[in-house]
């Protein structure tokens, strides 16, 4: 069953503030903290700025890939309650997690079952399990049947090419929490009429909860 929605890679204080004065917010919402290859990316000083808003009970995450020491030590005493890490093995994932006393969600990138069984070597580590297409920033899809044998014991995420506008009902078998980013844009910009729409669609999960 979908429990929740997280927004990723906001990078504008009014798109922020629209998120989480909405009626029906999600439950995560995420920032591009290190991956400046992404046109998501947030540098610090912007960073600290966005973060200092009202979060109305959501959950603020740092999405990075293979993060150092320095970002690390950077970002420590800011307000997110999860870090998302792309490419960090489990026990550097552990590290981290005990060293800043954080939440994590590991990110997986999938296209084979070989890639999703990774989870098994995170799932005593980690919150939980983001799985999501190849190509970070490019939003690929996958084939979501690879998950279907994943169980749920384990709390996942999922990402990869999901539309705005999507049924979400229709990954209840095999998530508990939708990951949408690209899709909420136009032109390369989060677009406040898609977000809106994908928040009111989330009243049906709220009423089934």
């Amino acid at each position: 069953m979908i429990s929740g929605i997280k927004i990723c890679g906001i990078s504008d204080l009014k798109t922020l503030k629209y998120i989480t004065d909405h009626p029906f917010p999600p439950q995560f919402i995420g920032f591009i903290t290190n991956y400046k290859k992404s046109k998501r990316y947030v540098d610090f000083e912007k960073l600290k700025e966005l973060l200092n808003v009202k979060k109305n009970g959501i959950s603020f995450v740092s999405v990075m890939v293979n993060p150092d020491i320095e970002i690390l030590e950077k970002i420590k005493n800011l307000k997110f309650d999860y870090y998302q890490l792309y490419d960090v093995k489990p026990k550097e994932t552990k590290l981290i997690k005990e060293k800043y006393n954080i939440k994590i969600i590991s990110a997986l990138t999938i296209n084979n079952k070989d890639d999703v069984n990774e989870y098994k070597k995170y799932e005593n580590i980690s919150d939980i399990i983001l799985f999501d297409g190849k190509g970070y920033e490019k939003s690929f899809g996958f084939d979501h049947n690879l998950l279907n044998n994943v169980p749920n014991t384990i709390k996942k995420m999922l990402a990869g090419n999901i539309k705005y506008n999507d049924a979400l009902e229709k990954f209840s078998k095999i998530a508990d929490i939708i990951d949408i980013s690209g899709s909420l844009e136009t032109k390369g910009k989060k677009d406040i009429s898609k977000i809106n729409t994908l928040l009111n669609n989330t009243i049906e999960i709220k009423n089934e909860n």
